[in-house]
Order: C-alpha cells, then sequence, then structure tokens
C-alpha cells in the first residue's frame, strides 16, 4: 500500500536539534508508512537548509525542504499543508523527538477512525537527555505549557488543549474549512485559534497517548518567565479572533472553573507570597507540591511579566527614549 502520511515541521535556527529529529523518523517502527518529510524553513541563517539537503540524501524517504523568509510559524505550516502530497498529515516541531513507534500511532489511529473530521493528538513528554525537574514535569501536566495530565486516553480533546506538535490530520479537511491564521506571528495561541474554527466544522480530536513525542528543551524558571511575557503579548491578539472572544465569555462565566478549581484559585492566590523564596528550587530535583507552583507562576510569574510589558510600553512611548 502507497504511504499516505506527510510530516510537516517548521523550523528556525534549530540545525542540530533538527538533525535529532529527522533521525528519530528514520527509526520508526512504521518508517515505511511516511510518504514524506517536509521540512519549512523559516528564514533560518544558522546552515539549516544545507544541513537538511545532506541528511535527505541518505534518508529512506523523501524529504523535502521549503524555504519562506521569517514569518512565524502560523506561514510556516500553511506553506507545508500546500505543499504535502499525502492524505493524513502530521504535524511536529524541530524539537518535538518522535518515540520510536510516534508513526505506527498515528498511522494506526486514523485507521481506525477514517471520518474526515477525526483527528489524533499524541503526547508530548520531556526528552530524558533534557533531565527534567519537577516543575518542568509540572508544566508539562499541568496547563501551563501542555495540559496532557487533564486528558483521557480515547477521549475527545477540548479546543484549548488541541496543541499541533504532535498531531495528526486528514489534508483535505484542512484545505476545506480552514488553515491557520497569518496574523499570528509571534509566539502563541495559533493553534488553539485554528481547532476553535475545525471544531465548528465538526473537526474531533482523540488523544493517544502513547504516540509519544519528546520535547528536546530545557526549561529553566527564567525561561517560563520570559515565555509568560510571549503568551501575554499573543493574548490581545487572540482575544481579538472569535476564538478568543469565545473562551474569554466562557471563563468569565466560570463555564471553565468548578467551584472547587476555584476555591483552590483563591487558596492559591493567598499562598503566593509566602512562596516567593522556593523559586530557587525550581531549577533543582527537589520535588514541590503542584499548588506551591500553581502560586509562584500564576500569582509571582504572571503578575512580574504583565509588570515588564507594561513597562516596556511606557519606555517606548516615551519621547526621550535613546
Amino acid at each position: 500500500m502507497t504511504p499516505q502520511l506527510s510530516v510537516i515541521i517548521p523550523t528556525y535556527n534549530r540545525r542540530e536539534i533538527l538533525l535529532k529529529t529527522l533521525e528519530a523518523y528514520k527509526q520508526q517502527t512504521a518508517a515505511n508508512e511516511i510518504l514524506e518529510v517536509v521540512v519549512v524553513d523559516d528564514g533560518s541563517a544558522d546552515g539549516t537548509g544545507e544541513a537538511v539537503a545532506q541528511f535527505a540524501l541518505l534518508s529512506t524517504f523523501p524529504i523535502r525542504l521549503l524555504r519562506q523568509e521569517n514569518r512565524g510559524l502560523a506561514t510556516a505550516r500553511n506553506l507545508g499543508i500546500r505543499s504535502a502530497k499525502g492524505a493524513l498529515i502530521l504535524f511536529g516541531d524541530d524539537d518535538i523527538i518522535p518515540g520510536s513507534t510516534l508513526v505506527a500511532e498515528h498511522v494506526a489511529w486514523n485507521q481506525s477512525h477514517p471520518e474526515p473530521t477525526s483527528g489524533i493528538l499524541g503526547c508530548v513528554a520531556w526528552s530524558p537527555e533534557m533531565n527534567p525537574t519537577p516543575f518542568m514535569e509540572w508544566l508539562g501536566l499541568g496547563g501551563v505549557m501542555f495540559g496532557y495530565g487533564h486528558l483521557s486516553p480515547g477521549k475527545e480533546v477540548p479546543i484549548n488543549y488541541s496543541y499541533f506538535c504532535n498531531t495528526s490530520v486528514k489534508r483535505n479537511f484542512l484545505v476545506e474549512n480552514g488553515t491557520f491564521d497569518e496574523d499570528f506571528r509571534a509566539y502563541g495561541f495559533e493553534d488553539i485559534e485554528l481547532s476553535y474554527r475545525l471544531f465548528n466544522k465538526g473537526l474531533r480530536v482523540l488523544y493517544n497517548p502513547k504516540a509519544v513525542g519528546y520535547h528536546y528543551k530545557r526549561m529553566t524558571y527564567a525561561d517560563v518567565c520570559r515565555r509568560a511575557e510571549l503568551v501575554i503579548t499573543a493574548t490581545d491578539l487572540f482575544e481579538s479572533k472569535e476564538a478568543g472572544k469565545h473562551l474569554k465569555e466562557l471563563r468569565s462565566r466560570g463555564r471553565l472553573f468548578s467551584i472547587k478549581r476555584r476555591m483552590k484559585k483563591v487558596i492559591t492566590k493567598f499562598i503566593g507570597p509566602f512562596v516567593a523564596p522556593l523559586t530557587p528550587l525550581l531549577d533543582t530535583q527537589i520535588p514541590l507540591p503542584k499548588e506551591v507552583y500553581k502560586a509562584i507562576y500564576h500569582c509571582l510569574t504572571v503578575p512580574r511579566a504583565q509588570e515588564n510589558i507594561e513597562r516596556n510600553r511606557l519606555l517606548q512611548q516615551s519621547p526621550n527614549r535613546a
């Protein structure tokens, strides 16, 4: 049977990590199911194109390199979608290294759910090579970066957990019903915004935790603080879209939060000032209660990020700035 899977990997200045990711696709137990890997270079300046071209010479499946000026993740993924030849598209990231059975799991589950409106979300875990801290594990499970701890195997994935770094969908459904909004050029929300539109067209995504990709990245607390600023900045654009307005309205009505979760949020806010001295422990292997992580993030990290953003805005508006 002819392979039907196109893997789309956008990349930007991550040559060495990208090569590790491509090598892992070569080592898949179901590598014969891969029709092609489409690498979209979003204006890299680190020799990514040349490295991919060399790697492709020894690949068991076609690796196609597409180039564009640096225009962001959404535009890069759309270029990949337009170019893809497979009936099934698997979206990956350059730093998401597929576990050996990731492709097999995506293909098998899509064969079990052949309807055009079905998609599969795989799991993303930290690469063991990164020696993840307990804080990093919480980031991947609790909903700050990913919320896999809130998902159930085989069940439908809510819109706000529909990440596109390890997700497979049918190409024709995408082309007919919507691709990424290219207004999103910076970090954040482009996948949630698209998921909202596709869900309204009937898309249902199922969670398969056995389709594992390993995030080859180290996240320190300082990295999380920088990421919080990016997320807050992206929120304005997201909430100008129908998807953002919809989710914001649901939050304001309390539909996304049970009374129990609201109580936990109040408690978390109360203990925030008391846990500030614990932040140096976040980059160690010393585990802390998840309520401490929540308090640090929501009551310290986010407010400080908002203050930094506002300070930078004022500096940019100042007539005396250098």
